[in-house]
């Protein structure tokens, strides 16, 4: 591997966090290794060893994409490079990089991120320099991904020419001459990231990129050497691999990405799982990860209504049939969670990518015995997908120094304050323990007997459990930095006399509607129903189909002889074969469609004439309507209101609007 030129530093502003504690090796109790012991083994991969068994996953952020100006400055990457330097900091054992494209066809985007010459190469010396300068025996590999017909330019290729239900673009066929250049791509892409400094690639195959595009029947309609058999469909994944490792030499990690649940109609077979695995083993693959569902599969795969480790059971099924290390992956957050998948045999290491928005220390605390102080990702996907698919740098809901770790800066206190904070939900909480870290002297006001503010009410929806995580988190973190919590009574002017500054944090009141009869008994609020658990009757109209009023929709309908929501329940719900043996996982499968609980009607309407849930998140939106369609909610959209009274509520509907 070549010295690494010198680089500008990408890290001063990040002094603080290093000052704090949070770099180099860490000090781990005995009893938290224990705890997490098969976590935090060491893996030997042959010619190297991984420090424990995480897997920071690959996520793609917008920090992976520099301009043509600031390559020439090489400076193109100092904010992926700051990004990735505190993860290791954080003790992570192996970390993937966002996906970057072998060639122009492949960018998932016009002026996303590929490597496909030294001038593409050299700006990620800097990132891999951040990371191995730490010296926490981290090591990081660059994803290869090609994004196929899923790619957002005109100029997206694929196995054969079908467009995408979720792409905006019909892709080309590649010839048998262009199918050869792309695997040849994607060999100087890996040997050009060996130069760069990075410890090895993943090779994405899962998800419904082109490499699985070329592997499943679904979208590989080929009659050459490329299609047809499934032992020609393969052969693209296989000369891919085979050509990198030629390539690379022997001492370089190869990660593929293996689709083993595509969660689609003519999606592969769990035979056909075990024969590319084993194959790609031969071929000179270092490890496995696991891929669930390609991004048009209509089962949800890593919002918060998965359960934990939802998927892991997948992973465990191809275990005994490689020898390989293999890695599991998709919603799991905790060190607790991770620890059990590995220790039950599930596999050799876990993948975790949106939790290390959420807290980029999250190894080094499990290692220091302060799980508590973890910071658990709560599977929303608000700031992180939701913002990559609209174009928009991601970063996290529960941690905003996500991705902006040279702009947002966390720096001691040079002249302290005495600050009231009057609000104890979350963005008070967050202003509390942000300014009593940095060394102000903080008192929080509220008037309830508990912090949380509307996540106290937000946990109590079903599939909202995680939020109680960051309650949770809050809780540790009011009494770790001193802030003076007054609860139980409201605040008055007298209350904040005497300090330096006071930060509102109150929150909001639900809007009031203003149609006759909107006083009358049967009109309950959002807050009545969710947190003073007022009583609704068997017919319940909901007015408003936003976020709350899904949830709403949501809580009403769940019935609460139910068990709590399992792996069991789950795909049951989704129509998943459990025991993956269903072509693609849900070939055949009839998904047992939920109830509407103890109600007979539930409607949920609103004013606009749009699709009732458009404003919801781009990634989960979907997932709500879904869930609430299969209960038999109807949905109408274009509504006015005309009064309420003892028969109930009286509307009117547009013409031609309606079921949304």
């Amino acid at each position: 591997r070549p010295p690494l030129a010198p680089q500008p530093s990408v890290c001063t502003s990040l002094a603080f966090v290093r000052q704090s504690g949070r770099s180099g090796s860490a000090h781990c109790p005995a009893s938290a290794m224990a705890k997490y012991s098969s976590l935090l083994k060491p893996l030997d991969l042959g010619f190297t060893t991984l420090t424990n068994r995480v897997l920071m996953g690959s996520m793609h952020t917008g920090l992976e994409e520099a301009s043509m100006w600031d390559r020439l400055r090489g400076t193109g990457l100092s904010k992926m490079a700051a990004y990735f330097r505190v993860r290791a900091e954080g003790q992570v054992g192996l970390m993937v990089t966002g996906g970057i494209g072998p060639n122009n066809a492949g960018r998932v985007a016009p002026g996303a991120a590929k490597v496909s010459s030294r001038f593409d190469m050299y700006p990620h010396r800097e990132v891999t320099k951040a990371v191995h300068e730490v010296g926490s025996g981290s090591k990081i590999c660059m994803q290869i991904l090609h994004s196929g017909r899923y790619a957002y330019h005109p100029f997206a290729v694929s196995a054969s020419p079908l467009q995408a239900p979720i792409g905006p673009f019909k892709p080309k066929e590649l010839s048998g001459s262009q199918v050869l250049q792309t695997v040849e791509d994607y060999a100087v892409c890996a040997a050009l990231a060996r130069d760069a400094g990075y410890d090895g690639v993943e090779v994405m195959g899962s998800e419904g990129y082109l490499i699985n595009q070329f592997i499943a029947e679904h979208t590989n309609k080929r009659s050459d050497e490329w299609g047809g058999s499934y032992e020609n469909r393969i052969r693209f994944p296989l000369e891919i691999v085979r050509r990198i490792r030629e390539k690379v030499g022997a001492d370089f990690i190869i990660i593929f990405r293996l689709s083993m649940l595509d969660l689609l109609d003519k999606g592969s077979t769990w035979d056909e799982i075990v024969t590319l695995a084993q194959a790609l083993e031969s071929a000179g693959v270092t490890i496995i990860n696991t891929g669930i569902g390609w991004h048009e599969a209509r089962v949800p795969t890593i919002a918060t209504c998965v359960p934990r480790a939802g998927f892991s059971w997948v992973t465990a099924k191809l275990k005994p049939l490689v020898n390989v290390p293999l890695c599991t992956t998709n919603r799991i957050n905790t060190p607790e969670v991770a620890d059990s998948v590995i220790s039950d045999n599930h596999a050799d290491m876990v993948s975790m990518a949106r939790p290390f928005l959420a807290d980029p220390f999250f190894v080094k605390k499990a290692m220091e015995g302060r799980a508590d102080e973890i910071n658990s990702c709560i599977g929303c996907n608000q700031a992180c997908l939701d913002h990559t698919f609209q174009g928009i740098r991601a970063s996290c809901l529960v941690n905003p120094y996500a991705c902006h770790e040279t702009e947002l800066i966390r720096a001691p206190a040079t002249d302290k304050k005495t600050i009231a904070v009057v609000g104890a939900g979350p963005a008070g909480l967050a202003m509390s323990t942000e300014c009593a870290q940095r060394g102000h002297d903080v008192t929080m006001f509220d008037e309830a007997w508990e912090i949380g503010g509307q996540f106290n009410m937000a946990k109590g929806i079903p599939g909202k459990e995680e939020f109680h995580e960051t309650i949770r988190y809050f809780n540790k973190m009011v009494t770790k930095t001193g802030v003076k919590a007054k609860l139980g009574r409201r605040v008055g002017v007298d209350d904040l006399k005497g300090f330096d500054i006071v930060v509102l944090a109150t929150g909001v009141l639900p809007r009031k509607v203003s149609f006759p009869g909107s006083d009358h008994p049967k009109v309950l609020s959002y807050i009545d129903v969710l947190r003073h658990k007022k009583p609704v009757g068997k017919k319940v109209a909901i007015i408003g189909a936003g976020g709350i009023g899904f949830d709403v929709a949501e809580f009403v309908t769940h019935d609460p002889s139910h068990p709590p929501p399992s792996v069991s329940s789950f795909t049951k719900e989704w129509g998943i074969d459990a025991t993956n043996t269903a072509r693609g996982g849900v070939e055949g499968v009839a998904p047992v469609k939920p109830t509407l609980g103890h109600c007979d009607k539930v409607y949920l309407l609103q004013r606009k004439e749009s699709k009732v849930g458009k404003g919801l998140g781009k990634t989960t939106g979907w997932i709500h309507r879904t869930v609430l369609k299969n209960k038999g909610v109807e949905m109408v959209s274009g509504c006015s209101y005309d009064r309420v009274d003892d028969e109930g509520l009286h509307l009117t509907v547009k013409a031609g609007k309606g079921k949304g």
